[in-house]
């Protein structure tokens, strides 16, 4: 399937690619990336999470739309976050992807194969793209959520939640988050 590219990777080369439910592509700049599908874990916690989501920006009232593994395009290439909450207008047609301005939250929940990626090479782009709020989610060695917002063009800490205690996030929109309870089975 990638046989016989040459060149730098675009964006529209990536768009380009069969659906591929195994593995996700991502482009960094101009080199493609690739992350095998993820675990269980990773799934219930997403799943969970975006209901999470949902229901608290419905109940606020907030125009958004909370999307699983969208693609993102940045200025500097494209990315699948895991959770993304974008603004309705920037969901309004059925495509493949969202530009970065209709993005408010991303959120990364690391896996064991994407931890640096995860934790300092995503932010930094989505930082770039000027995405208000990013949220990453942790797993090991206790469930955690450490949430960020964007200031003076990089994301600051504002609150860790940590995993057995109900925490009260305000922003994109209000909503409470245990982080233990997303990946318990």
């Amino acid at each position: 399937m990638l046989r016989g590219h040459t060149g730098p990777w675009t964006v529209a080369d990536l768009l380009a690619l069969p659906e591929d439910r195994t593995t996700r592509y991502e482009l960094l700049g101009d080199s493609l990336v690739r992350s095998p599908a993820p675990g269980i874990r990773h799934q219930r916690a997403s799943l969970r999470l975006a209901m999470l989501l949902h229901t608290a920006a419905e109940a606020a009232d907030a125009p958004v739309e909370v999307v699983e593994a969208i693609n993102v395009i940045l200025p500097s290439g494209l990315v699948v976050p895991d959770l993304v909450v974008a603004d309705d207008g920037a969901t309004a047609e059925d495509g493949v992807s969202v530009d970065a301005e209709g993005v408010q939250l991303v959120v990364g929940l690391v896996s064991p194969g994407n931890r640096t990626v995860d934790r300092k090479f995503k932010p930094m782009l989505y930082a770039e793209a000027a995405i208000p709020h990013f949220w990453r989610l942790e797993f090991d060695p206790a469930p955690m959520l450490v949430v960020y917002e964007l200031e003076g063009g990089r994301y600051v800490e504002r609150t860790t939640a940590l995993a057995g205690a109900a925490t009260r996030l305000d922003a994109p929109f209000p909503v409470e988050i245990d982080p233990a309870a997303l990946s318990r089975r």
